[in-house]
């Protein structure tokens, strides 16, 4: 008996998800672009690939998805896929923390108190 699941199925499914995403993205679908964007950062059903996830985090965040602008901030903070830039990551973390992103609030708190790309403020950082 054989003891172990089938996963082809699944890579199939994620390469299809792939697929109907990055069309449903093409056309302007904030979601898809996201998703996108999470696949090529994680190598989910597409090879990892930090430029691509840029692109499509970027796409949905010029839209105003939140969590595409936390997930560029995080990205330029660590240098994923762009050269670090703290002040492009302050710049994505301030848009996601505007629309009540915990984690970019926090992240923002924490470059304040560092003072990593901006001027250590305390009082901004206990904001």
């Amino acid at each position: 008996m054989n003891s172990k699941p089938n996963s082809n199925n699944v890579e199939k499914d994620k390469k299809a998800l792939v697929k109907s995403s990055t069309k449903a993205a093409q056309q302007g679908d904030i979601k898809a672009q996201y998703d996108l964007g999470i696949m090529y950062y994680n190598g989910e059903g597409v090879e990892k690939d930090y430029s691509e996830a840029i692109k499509w985090f970027t796409k949905a965040a010029q839209q105003e998805n939140a969590d595409a602008q936390y997930n560029l901030g995080v990205m330029y903070y660590n240098g994923e896929g762009v050269e670090k830039d703290y002040s492009e990551a302050i710049k994505w973390f301030t848009k996601a923390a505007q629309q009540e992103n915990a984690d970019a609030q926090y992240n923002l708190g924490v470059m304040y108190y560092n003072g990593e790309g901006v001027e250590k403020d305390y009082s901004e950082a206990i904001k």
